[in-house]
């Protein structure tokens, strides 16, 4: 899907993503203004970056190494591309 970077600039920022429950196999905890860890069940996974007004998901327990597999305008997306990821690897 192809959305010109106009469009993406007319969005809005996105808000802080809503604490995860603790009950959920999968975690998050906003660590820097713009930076998200996200667990599954327990462990890293990876990181999502907010930029703009869309979320670039890095899968790896390590930031400095983590590798970029999607950007997507949504929350639940992002999440479940980290777990889609972790499965295959």
């Amino acid at each position: 899907m192809y959305v010109d970077s106009e469009t993406l600039r007319a969005l809005p920022t996105r808000r802080p993503a809503d604490a995860s429950t603790r009950a959920s196999r999968i975690q998050w905890d906003l660590i820097t203004d713009d930076r998200y860890e996200v667990r599954i069940g327990g462990e890293v996974a990876g990181f999502i970056d907010v930029v703009g007004a869309v979320y670039v998901v890095l899968a790896g327990p390590r930031y400095d190494r983590a590798v970029e597999v999607i950007q997507t305008i949504v929350w639940s997306t992002a999440t479940t591309a980290l777990d889609q990821h972790r499965s295959r690897g």
